[in-house]
């Protein structure tokens, strides 16, 4: 294992942990609304807090940006580190046993490494550049699926984005009548591991945000899959619009929304 993924396993462990120990009492759990459905807690923080504490005890000078705590600067800016400390916030707070810790590392802007980890299920997902994604290092493939007759997608609605519910809709719709079903879990995070893994054949998503994405992006690269924008480009670090999948089902996801999407969602 690449030094920097082992330094991310530990991290990730190490928040997991916390999550852990929370999820079994959520009484004791703060929730505070930063934003239009947009949920934090206590454990969040001191997950992430974790996490940074971990990496600069290795690598006192890189950079790591966070969803809670913000951008930590360091001396070397060629290394960043992007964490999600709990994707699936909601389903934490409200006891559904789906959520993950996820960590990417950029080298000099390039995805380099990359962790998710499914405290609750023990599953380690994992993957370094040029070498492949494992799962409890078992290596992984994304489906061989081509088209979306019979395929299982999974997504997530729009629920800090409302004004684009009438756009998702028709993207919806266009696409669940040609698969076999369409699944909405929860976490971003986790439905990029399982295209990765090969546990559902594609993933759709809008207005997501770089750390829900960056280990996903990885993980689903390196298990020979495809991640685009909603355009079919690679913009979807900037627009928060996703797709990804295997390569001819990601071609004809693109292809089934493009026509009902607003000109707002194609950029």
């Amino acid at each position: 294992m690449h030094p920097m993924l082992n330094i991310a396993v530990r991290a990730a462990r190490n928040a997991g942990k916390i999550l852990l120990r929370a999820s079994e009492d959520l009484s004791k759990v703060d929730v505070q609304q930063k934003g239009t459905n947009d949920l934090v807690t206590n454990i969040d923080k001191e997950a992430e807090a974790a996490i940074r504490d971990t990496i600069l005890k290795s690598y006192p000078d890189h950079t790591i940006v966070g969803e809670e705590l913000g951008e930590h600067k360091g001396k070397d800016a060629d290394y960043q580190w992007i964490v999600d400390p709990l994707d699936g916030t909601t389903n934490f707070i409200k006891g559904i046993p789906h959520f993950a810790v996820s960590i990417a590392l950029k080298v000099k802007g390039r995805l380099d490494q990359a962790v998710i980890y499914d405290p609750i299920r023990g599953e380690l997902f994992t993957a370094s550049r040029g070498q492949g994604a494992q799962l409890n290092s078992k290596r992984l493939r994304v489906t061989k699926t081509n088209e979306l007759a019979g395929s299982v997608l999974a997504t997530g609605f729009p629920f800090k984005q409302k004004h684009h519910l009438d756009a998702y809709s028709e993207a919806f719709k266009a696409l669940f009548v040609h698969t076999a079903d369409i699944r909405r879990a929860g976490s971003a995070a986790l439905d990029m591991a399982y295209v990765a893994a090969g546990r559902v054949d594609g993933f759709f998503e809008i207005g997501l945000k770089p750390w829900d994405t960056a280990a996903g992006e990885l993980l689903v690269k390196e298990a020979g899959g495809m991640v685009v924008d909603f355009a079919g480009g690679i913009n979807y670090n900037q627009s928060g619009n996703i797709i990804c999948g295997a390569p001819k089902l990601t071609q004809a996801i693109i292809r089934e929304i493009r026509p009902v999407l607003t000109e707002s969602l194609l950029r």
